[in-house]
């Protein structure tokens, strides 16, 4: 949550210069004329007499006139509607601005647009190398049946559905049918323990749940019908529940419940439910790490414009081609690959561990789906490249033509490793998240790739980093801000009353403008650089710097895996630096490489950044999304009390926070200890 006390960084230049003043990657002529941003710049001039002499000209008037360009991605996608719109933007005021008031609509009708009988609307693989393809008839079909049974049960718009279930069809299925309805969407991974689990639902208080008997990882099954049971036995709003069979369990073995295959058995016609353009789509959850999770909810009208133009101008996406994220079905990242089907995309999912059982695993699963856009975390790439895996080696990528990067900063030596181990490919880091179902910042096809950088930001998207005055900064790091509404902004967090939730998250700091909490510049080349969460800063001797700049440099070292840092104030000094280090299995962190990692941070950064202690860790906890858990883990050194700052449930690798708890309470008896005069 950001405060009004919130610190920020003050104008200066950034410690980091861009890696390279070349460009690592730039399309071809064939490429560029290709793409779907000139096919949108063409018809641009067509249909509007507007020409732009490039992609910043462009950019500019987005977000100059708001409601000439949200308008041109409405008529040029095609927009499927029941009742047109009066306008695009009625009233421009953040938050709760107006977009398209009048108009009645259905995500599903956009996505069924597209079908097409001679290519999949889906393709399946999971990490024991199973492949199946869905056709948008079969898709069709399925869709159709599941939402007339949620009709049956007594479904009505606006009710809540909640899904806790796999990265597989069925989940896929499952939202288009409750769209259908008008009913709202909210999934969990089955992988979320119980507790996470209903801090989340309890709130939305669902009316049918949707639930995997099982899941399976790491070459494992997880059986999952107890904490089934669980759920249903403390949501007490759950009057149906539909069993989703995932272990080999035939029929479906929870008491009472509705087995999927007969749920969605009727061969129907698809009928949708049209619904104002604000209406809810889905509720999805804040990554916060104190307080009940934040359930945001989106609308219908604003995440198909927004993932529309998203998916065809920043992801260049076509109709008929393959669009791959690895996710799981509780990061917006699913509902972002889910929404290729929005411009008509093969959507390419994968269950299970990415690297089981070897490193080569996803990599195989792009080449048997002949992936062309192929997304992940940053942290996945940077587990490839530290473990020396060669993507090429594993399989044929001759189809491949894009690759995507979200949840961290991708940093420039991990450009270079994809470059050289994947191919020269266009590589397009995105930052956005689950806040707006979208980027702010991501790339095109048209623009050159940096090392290190970001291309672009976002059509329709004025985002900027402001310093703490409210000035726009360039080429300096400040707040990120977007200073006008787009379409995806939240509708409002469920039960949030008076917005006192909402404005705290996002409207604290500027009031009327968007804070995001990371940090920014903007680079030379129209490009964009984030140095990290605004509340993670480490600030030393009055200087201040994004973690994502030390982990450049460190993470650099061939002996480093992964790493944390933290500045805390520890024993009355202004700050005290802790740097943790993930080593591998044959390194040790001696005292050569120590001063080593030092002598580094002193030449590419600054004196004052070098830490003042190293210590050697197994992991780094991170979050289900792949971030890194620094502000936990500071709040955790500095004293506060685990469960407060950390949910082990909504974590990758909860085991990991034992060691820094037992490290807290070293620091603790050592603090002590000098105020008292022993040891």
């Amino acid at each position: 949550m950001m405060s009004s006390g919130l610190l920020f960084m003050h104008a200066m230049q950034p410690t980091t210069p861009p890696a390279s003043s070349s460009p690592a990657w730039q399309p071809d002529a064939a490429r560029r004329d290709a793409s779907r941003i000139a096919e949108f710049g063409a018809w641009l001039e067509r249909e509007r007499g507007l020409r732009f002499a490039d992609y910043a000209a462009l950019w500019q008037w987005s977000v100059d006139d708001l409601d000439g360009f949200w308008q041109a991605i409405w008529d040029w996608a095609q927009i499927e509607a029941e009742t047109p719109p009066s306008a695009a933007l009625a009233d421009a005021a953040m938050p709760h601005a107006r977009w398209f008031p009048g108009a009645r609509l259905n995500y599903v009708d956009q996505v069924f647009r597209h079908a097409s009988a001679d290519r999949p609307a889906l393709i399946f693989g999971d990490e024991s190398g199973a492949h199946a393809e869905i056709g948008w008839s079969e898709l069709r079909r399925q869709v159709a049946a599941l939402s007339a049974t949620l009709r049956e049960l007594g479904v009505v718009p606006g009710d809540r559905v909640a899904a806790y279930l796999p990265n597989v069809p069925q989940a896929v299925v499952a939202f288009l049918a409750t769209a259908c309805v008008g009913a709202v969407w909210s999934a969990c991974a089955p992988d979320m323990g119980e507790s996470a689990v209903l801090d989340r639902f309890r709130q939305i208080e669902p009316k049918v749940l949707i639930a995997a008997e099982g899941y399976r990882y790491g070459g494992r099954g997880f059986d999952r019908r107890d904490a089934i049971e669980a759920l249903r036995g403390a949501l007490p709003s759950v009057v149906h529940t539909i069993a989703v069979p995932f272990l080999g369990t035939e029929p479906a073995p929870l008491r009472g419940a509705i087995a999927w295959a007969d749920a969605c058995a009727a061969d129907i016609p698809l009928r949708t439910e049209p619904v104002a353009f604000d209406h809810p789509l889905w509720i999805v959850y804040s990554s916060g790490t104190t307080g009940l999770p934040k359930p945001i909810v989106h609308g219908h009208g604003g995440i198909v414009v927004e993932q529309v133009k998203f998916g065809a101008l920043h992801l260049d996406l076509s109709p008929g081609d393959r669009f791959h994220w690895y996710s799981s079905t509780g990061w917006i990242m699913w509902n972002l690959q889910v929404g290729g089907l929005l411009v008509g995309a093969t959507i390419c999912i994968y269950d299970g561990n990415p690297a089981y059982p070897d490193a080569g695993a996803l990599w195989r699963f792009a080449e048997r789906a002949r992936v062309q856009f192929f997304g992940a975390g940053a942290a996945y790439y940077l587990a490839c490249m530290k473990r020396g895996v060669e993507p090429r080696r594993h399989a044929a990528l001759h189809a491949l033509r894009a690759l995507g990067s979200t949840g961290s900063p991708l940093p420039p030596q991990a450009y270079a490793w994809l470059l050289e181990k994947v191919g020269p490919l266009w590589i397009n880091a995105i930052s956005g998240g689950t806040d707006i179902a979208s980027g702010f910042i991501a790339g095109v096809p048209t623009l050159p790739v940096y090392l290190g950088e970001m291309q672009c930001r976002c059509l329709g998207a004025r985002v900027e980093a402001w310093d703490e005055a409210g000035r726009p900064l360039h080429d300096e790091v400040g707040e990120l801000v977007c200073s006008a509404p787009m379409p995806s902004m939240p509708l409002y967090f469920w039960n949030d009353v008076g917005d006192r939730r909402y404005h705290e998250s996002y409207f604290d700091v500027f009031p009327g403008v968007w804070t995001h909490g990371d940090w920014l510049r903007i680079t030379p080349h129209g490009g964009a650089v984030i140095y990290g969460r605004s509340d993670a800063t480490i600030n030393r001797h009055g200087i201040r710097m994004g973690t994502s700049e030390i982990y450049r440099v460190v993470e650099d070292f061939t002996e480093v895996l992964d790493s944390l840092v933290v500045d805390l104030e520890y024993l009355g000094r202004p700050s005290w630096m802790a740097l943790f280090l993930v080593l591998r299995n044959n390194a040790e962190l001696d005292a050569a490489l120590q001063e080593r990692v030092a002598e580094r941070i002193r030449s590419a950064l600054s004196a004052r950044h070098v830490p003042d202690a190293m210590f050697a860790v197994s992991e780094v906890p991170r979050t289900m999304s792949g971030k890194k858990m620094e502000v936990p883990v500071k709040k955790i050194l500095l004293g506060r009390e685990p469960s407060s700052v950390a949910n082990p449930e909504t974590m990758a690798n909860p085991a990991s926070l034992d060691w820094y708890i037992k490290f807290a309470d070293r620091l603790q008896r050592e603090s002590e200890g000098a105020a008292t005069g022993t040891r």
